[in-house]
C-alpha cells in the first residue's frame, strides 16, 4: 500500500469503512482502466491518481457515511457516467445488487469492462434514457436506494430517479455547496412524484475542503402512471409551480 492508498484507507476508517487488500486492488485497477479509457473517450476531467482517489472514490463512498448500506439490497445509479458513485459502493459493499443507467453507450461499454475486470457480480449496466428505462416493469418502483451524482437540478432529478425507487425506498441526490434553493424549487416535483425530503447531510471533502450535500428523499407511494414524461421533456420543462 502506497501513501495515496494509505491516506484513502485512513479517511475511510474515520467513517467506519474498512477495505480488504482485494478491495484496494480493485480500486487501483479501476483507476488504471479509467485513465486508459479516458485517452480514447471523455470519462472524467480528473486523472491525477490522488485526485481520483479523493474526488471520485472517496466522494462516491461518502454516500455511506450517513446511510446504512447494510440495509440496502438493490441500488440504481442514474446517469452514472464513469461509474460514480455505484462502482465504488459496489467494491466496498459487495452484497449490493447494482443497476447502472446511462444514456451514452460508450460509457456503458466502459462500465461493462470495469465489471468484467474487477469480477463484480450482480451488476446490470443499462444503456438508455432514464425516462425510458423507468417505464420498464423490471426497474419501475423497484429499488431500495437510488443515487445520482451531479446530473441535473433536483426538480429534474426527481423525475429521473424517483420512478426507480420502491415505495418506502430512498433517493439520495449528491450535490455541491448550495442546495437550499434547489430543494425549494423541487417542492412541486416531490409532491407529483411521491417523494419527501427526510434529511440533508453535509460533508466537507478532506484536503481541499469543498462542501458536499446529500439530499435524502423517501419515496412515499408508487409512481403515478404519467411519470416520467417522454425523454427530453423533464429537462426542457421541469416540474415547477
Amino acid at each position: 500500500m502506497d501513501a495515496i492508498q494509505q491516506q484513502f484507507t485512513e479517511f475511510l476508517a474515520q467513517e467506519n469503512i474498512t477495505l480488504s487488500t482485494r478491495q484496494l486492488d480493485q480500486f487501483e485497477q479501476y483507476y488504471k482502466t479509467l485513465v486508459e479509457w479516458n485517452e480514447k473517450m471523455n470519462l472524467t476531467g480528473i486523472t491525477e491518481r490522488d485526485q481520483v482517489y479523493l474526488k471520485h472514490f472517496y466522494d462516491s463512498l461518502s454516500v455511506a457515511f450517513n446511510y446504512d448500506m447494510g440495509k440496502v439490497k438493490s441500488l440504481a445509479d442514474i446517469g452514472s457516467g464513469a461509474g460514480f458513485p455505484s462502482i465504488p459502493l459496489k467494491i466496498a459493499f459487495p452484497h449490493l445488487q447494482v443497476t447502472i443507467v446511462d444514456s451514452l453507450n460508450k460509457r456503458i461499454l466502459f462500465l461493462k469492462e470495469i465489471v468484467s475486470q474487477l469480477s463484480l457480480t450482480d451488476m446490470d449496466c443499462v444503456h438508455g434514457r432514464a425516462e425510458d428505462v423507468a417505464r420498464l416493469p423490471r426497474y419501475r418502483d423497484h429499488f431500495d436506494l437510488v443515487t445520482a451524482r451531479a446530473v441535473a437540478k433536483l426538480q429534474v432529478l426527481n423525475e429521473f430517479c424517483l420512478p426507480f425507487a420502491k415505495s418506502g425506498g430512498t433517493f439520495i441526490a449528491m450535490k455541491g455547496s448550495e442546495v437550499d434553493d434547489e430543494i425549494k424549487d423541487s417542492s412541486f416535483s416531490l409532491v407529483e412524484l411521491r417523494g419527501k425530503v427526510t434529511r440533508v447531510n453535509r460533508m466537507i471533502l478532506p484536503i481541499e475542503e469543498s462542501v458536499r450535500h446529500f439530499v435524502e428523499i423517501q419515496k412515499t407511494a408508487a409512481t403515478p402512471a404519467k411519470y416520467p414524461r417522454k425523454a427530453g421533456i423533464p429537462l426542457k420543462e421541469p416540474l415547477f409551480k
